[in-house]
C-alpha cells in the first residue's frame, strides 16, 4: 500500500483511540508530575469523539474527515492539549482537504500544517519541551522522505523513529511552556506528557501501517 484511502484514515483514527485508551493511566501518571493529571482523560475523550465520527461519517475525502474529527475533539476535550490536538487535526485536514488519497507527499503536508497549527495556537516552538519536540522532527522526516522518493511505509517508519528520538531528546530539555514551566530546571530529565501524546499519535499511524495491514 502506498496511499491511504478514506477507510484507512477511519481505521487510523480508531487505532489512535485504542493507543490512547491503553495509555490512559500512563498519561495521567506522567501529567501528575508536572501538570494537573488529566491528560489521559483528555486524550481518551478527544479520540473517542474522533473515533465516533469516523464510524458514522459518510465523508469521502480524508482531509475533510480529519477536519470534522478535529472539530469534535475540540468540543469533547476543551482543555489545553485537547484544543491543541484539535487545532492540529483541523489545520492538517484543511491542508489536504481536496485530495482523495494520502500518500507520502500528502502526509508530509498534513503533519507540516498540523505542527505549525499547534505552534501558532500554543505559541510554542521546538526546544520548549512540548509536543512540538516530537512533531517537528516527524515533519522534517516526512519531508525528507518525499525528497528521497521513499514509499509510504518507509516514510512512516522513519517518522516513527524520529518521534522516538524526539521524545527521548525532549527529556533533557527545560520546560518553557505551560504548567510544566513552573518547575524550571527541575523539569530536566523528566518526560513531558504532551511530547508523549505526540509519540502515541505517531504510534497509531505506525501500528496501522505495519501490523493492522499484515
Amino acid at each position: 500500500m502506498d496511499a491511504f484511502y478514506i477507510n484507512d484514515i477511519k481505521s487510523i483514527i480508531r487505532n489512535i483511540k485504542t493507543v490512547m485508551d491503553e495509555k490512559r493511566d500512563y498519561l495521567i501518571e506522567l501529567d501528575s508530575v508536572m501538570g494537573d493529571g488529566d491528560l489521559g482523560i483528555t486524550m481518551t475523550k478527544a479520540f473517542a469523539a474522533a473515533s465516533e465520527e469516523a464510524e458514522r461519517s459518510e465523508e469521502k475525502l480524508p482531509g475533510k474527515l480529519l477536519i470534522k474529527a478535529g472539530m469534535l475533539m475540540a468540543k469533547a476535550a476543551p482543555s489545553t492539549m485537547g484544543t491543541l490536538m484539535a487545532t492540529g487535526f483541523m489545520r492538517g485536514g484543511k491542508a489536504i482537504a481536496e485530495t482523495e488519497t494520502i500518500g507520502i507527499t500528502e502526509l508530509a503536508i498534513f503533519f507540516d500544517a498540523f505542527t505549525n497549527g499547534i505552534m501558532e495556537r500554543g505559541k510554542s516552538k521546538p526546544g520548549n519541551k512540548t509536543i512540538i519536540d516530537v512533531l517537528y522532527p516527524v515533519t522534517i522526516s516526512l519531508q525528507d522522505a518525499v525528497k528521497n522518493n521513499k514509499n509510504l511505509k518507509d516514510g512512516i517508519a522513519d517518522a516513527f523513529n524520529a518521534a522516538q528520538k524526539g521524545l527521548e531528546d525532549s527529556k533533557q530539555m527545560k520546560a518553557e511552556y505551560g504548567r510544566a514551566a513552573y518547575y524550571q530546571d527541575a523539569s530536566i530529565g523528566k518526560q513531558d506528557g504532551g511530547a508523549t501524546v505526540g509519540f502515541f499519535l505517531l504510534e497509531g499511524f505506525y501500528q496501522y501501517m505495519n501490523f493492522r495491514l499484515e
